[in-house]
């Protein structure tokens, strides 16, 4: 994985959130459905090194926000997604993908409405608690694995199989339980 391809996406963010601080905006803002306050790029990038993410053939970010999950995902697997309900945010996203020229897809939808069947792994910078409907999608829908990053809002009724800390934040991976 290049660490220059890196350090480009990483770049192109922070020129984003100093032209939002520039006009007086916060990097974080609620959406339609939701809060967005967007990963840390640096522990994204060790944290996918670190789980091997790079195994995984298909990726889906579930609420991409502005899209740098994505991006930087883009950089360990063939298939790298984002869905975004939030149009503006949708939009920062599609313009970064072009600017960076990754393969990554950027799908504008409500998560409820996308299939999540389609992808081996998830991830996941949860805004609200998944009792609110998203773990019973993840329960009826998710085929492998689940990365959610932060403190908050864990499942209750999936596996953890893993979880490494970058930085004091922890980010885990969670898969279904096994029947015995």
């Amino acid at each position: 994985m290049s660490r220059e391809k890196f350090q480009r996406i990483k770049a192109a963010y922070g020129d984003f959130t100093q032209g939002l601080l520039r006009k007086g905006q916060l990097p974080l803002r609620s959406t339609e459905k939701g809060f967005w306050n967007p990963a840390s790029d640096e522990e994204i990038y060790e944290a996918f090194q670190q789980l091997g993410l790079g195994r995984y053939k298909s990726f889906l970010d579930i609420g991409s926000g502005d899209g740098r999950v994505v991006l930087i995902a883009s950089l360990f697997t063939p298939k790298a997604e984002g869905v975004e309900i939030d149009g503006e945010l949708h939009r920062v996203a599609l313009q970064m993908q072009e600017k960076l020229g990754t393969n990554a897809v950027f799908h504008s939808k409500d998560i409820f409405v996308h299939d999540l069947s389609a992808y081996d792994i998830l991830f996941i910078n949860p805004d609200a608690p998944m009792e609110r409907g998203m773990e019973d999608k993840l329960l009826a829908e998710m085929k492998g694995h689940l990365i959610l990053y932060g403190h908050h809002f864990h499942p209750r009724f999936l596996e953890k199989k893993l979880a490494v800390n970058i930085n004091d934040t922890p980010i885990t991976v969670y898969g279904k339980y096994k029947r015995g």
